[in-house]
């Protein structure tokens, strides 16, 4: 066709290669996803939202619908060993092609999303790697001043930049490997959505590509992809019937709670402290830990006698973007945690936390797998760079060397962070990735550098 020429020089890199497919292409119906098992379970790409929505509207309705949805889809949200979590992506998907499209978190300095799913309820929170503070496409034109205007104050300097994703999957990762169970399961998912912050380009070339693809469907099929390009981001669970820890402490000032609940809300106090001082979050306030108090309930019964259930307590760990440092903060701010001014830190650590985590911290080899299950997340990033990440393990070290010493003590949180910071450098003997040898050695360091500012 005469038209193909100058359509392949302007779009050139989302066609394909190889010759158009055979016209006797079938495909199997969405229903029957769930049942392909076996070897084909190998090639199956669960569903993912690269076609704009079927909303009505003629540039946005899906052009191809059985070939768009697995033909040109070639990134994949696949979680096989987490069917749950799986379910709710699938959900998270379903909804953005039928165009219930995320809602954007106007708090903070970030373009985060509140994900919902086809009942118009609440799923997930999603947060774009390119929509983060440091980020091209952050929305938030507050922080795009704060950077053009003071420069030399934007941003932490012992953070790495564009991995606030990581940093929150990688929390609900040493979440789940303590056992500490605060953290709602948070991973990394990619996907598109209209409400997304694109840049013009991405969307007049979605525009211009569906336009092809509805006048010449057999230029169409070469695409890689239909509609917006997916986002790289963090996908994490929304928790229902909670509120800012803020709130509930200031009602627990006035209103003591009962001692069974008082007992375990410092239980689950020092779960937060020991997840916020392995990862060293530099952004750990009142306003973003939760908590969820649901007051006692009485029932009466066929005697004169009135059962009261005991107050049900729980707290959710979220916002976990600006953790995992390279470095201890050592310039203006030391970022301090905001939990060490509450009462429940000055007390000593419970015996019942003792006996979570620290079998396990004083274990090297379960710290080393922690390490390396890191490892494996943060090198998915495009800028992944192994030096710093040993840095950062280092720095997660001696956070942990610090962690088990004060267990041991029977030290309080406040006695905790005001330890001398450490880290812990490993020198791999020869050995590469996951690999360890008796020649493995650790050289521990202290830091004489102490920020400019040490009450923020």
């Amino acid at each position: 066709m005469s038209q193909d020429r100058p359509l392949r020089c302007v779009l050139d890199d989302d066609i394909m290669e190889f010759a158009s497919p055979p016209p006797d292409v079938t495909f199997a119906p969405r229903n029957n996803t769930a049942s392909v098992t076996g070897e084909n379970s190998s090639q199956f790409h669960p569903r993912s939202p690269t076609r704009t929505s079927g909303s009505g509207m003629k540039e946005s309705s899906p052009l191809l619908a059985p070939r768009v949805e697995h033909e040109y889809g070639f990134f994949e949200n696949h979680f096989p060993e987490d069917p749950d979590f799986q379910e709710t992506i699938r959900k998270a998907e379903e909804a953005i092609d039928e165009g219930i499209y995320p809602e954007r978190i106007y708090q903070g300095s970030s373009g985060s999303y509140f994900v919902k799913n086809c009942d118009m309820k609440t799923i997930a929170v999603f947060k774009p790697k390119d929509e983060e503070p440091y980020g091209q496409l952050n929305p938030k034109w507050t922080k795009w001043m704060h950077k053009l205007c003071c420069p030399c104050c934007f941003g932490r300097s012992c953070l790495v930049p564009n991995q606030g994703y990581l940093s929150e999957s990688g929390a609900s990762l040493v979440d789940q490997k303590l056992q500490l169970n605060i953290v709602p399961k948070t991973k990394v998912v990619k996907l598109a959505s209209e409400t997304f912050n694109y840049s013009a380009i991405d969307r007049a070339k979605s525009r211009t590509k569906s336009m092809i693809s509805e006048r010449y469907p057999n230029v169409g099929r070469r695409f890689h992809r239909l509609g917006l390009p997916p986002k790289s981001g963090s996908f994490q669970l929304f928790v229902n019937s909670f509120k800012d820890a803020d709130y509930w402490l200031r009602r627990f000032d006035s209103e003591s709670l009962p001692e069974s609940s008082a007992k375990r809300f410092q239980h689950l106090f020092e779960r937060l402290v020991v997840l916020d001082y392995i990862i060293r979050n530099t952004d750990r306030g009142n306003d973003n830990w939760l908590i969820r108090y649901e007051i006692a309930k009485s029932s009466t019964t066929d005697s004169d006698w009135s059962l009261v259930e005991n107050p049900e307590i729980s707290i959710a760990a979220i916002d976990n973007g600006l953790a995992f440092p390279f470095k201890h903060p050592d310039e203006w701010r030391a970022y301090p945690y905001h939990w060490a001014w509450l009462p429940q830190a000055k007390l000593p650590f419970s015996q019942e936390i003792k006996d979570l985590v620290l079998p396990q911290l004083s274990d090297m080899n379960f710290v080393q797998d922690l390490c390396d299950d890191l490892f494996e997340l943060f090198k998915t990033d495009k800028g992944f760079d192994r030096p710093t990440f040993e840095k950062q393990m280092a720095v997660m070290r001696g956070q942990i060397l610090n962690l088990t010493q004060a267990l041991k003590d029977g030290k309080s949180p406040v006695q905790l962070v005001q330890m001398p910071v450490v880290t812990v450098e490993r020198n791999k003997g020869g050995a590469i990735g996951r690999v360890r040898t008796e020649s493995d050695t650790f050289t521990q360091s202290f830091s004489h550098r102490a920020p400019f500012f040490s009450w923020c």
